[in-house]
């Protein structure tokens, strides 16, 4: 099965409004989001994970909630954060919340993960 695309999707809507509540959330009610413990430093995408995005194999997406095409909406429903990848055939998980979160926030280890799923 050939992956055409990877697609990471925070737990969070982008815009000004969607990062503002994701921030509340994380200070108020102790939210957080463990593709973007990875992938940012505060709102900033880190140099690393720019880098390491632009380098692979395949094109690599980041995209919040409200910024999915509908067909990525569908299958990521209710289990983000997420990273998957699309074939012909629709989406495939290549990393669940839990093993994000396994990660601890270091790019090495999520792009050695993903790799692992496309071997």
């Amino acid at each position: 099965m050939t992956i055409e695309s990877v697609w990471g999707v925070y737990h969070a809507d982008g815009g000004i409004v969607g990062e503002l509540r994701y921030v509340a959330g994380v200070l108020f009610r102790g939210n957080h989001c463990s593709l973007c413990d990875i992938t940012h430093s505060l709102a900033w995408e880190k140099k690393e994970m720019k880098s390491k995005r632009e380098s692979f194999s395949i094109p690599f997406n980041l995209v919040h909630l409200n910024e999915q095409p509908s067909e990525l909406r569908d299958y990521t429903k209710g289990i983000t954060p997420i990273v998957v990848g699309k074939t012909e055939a629709g989406f495939i998980t290549l990393a669940t919340d839990k093993e994000l979160q396994k990660c601890q926030g270091s790019v090495d280890v999520l792009f050695s993960l993903i790799s692992s799923r496309l071997e």
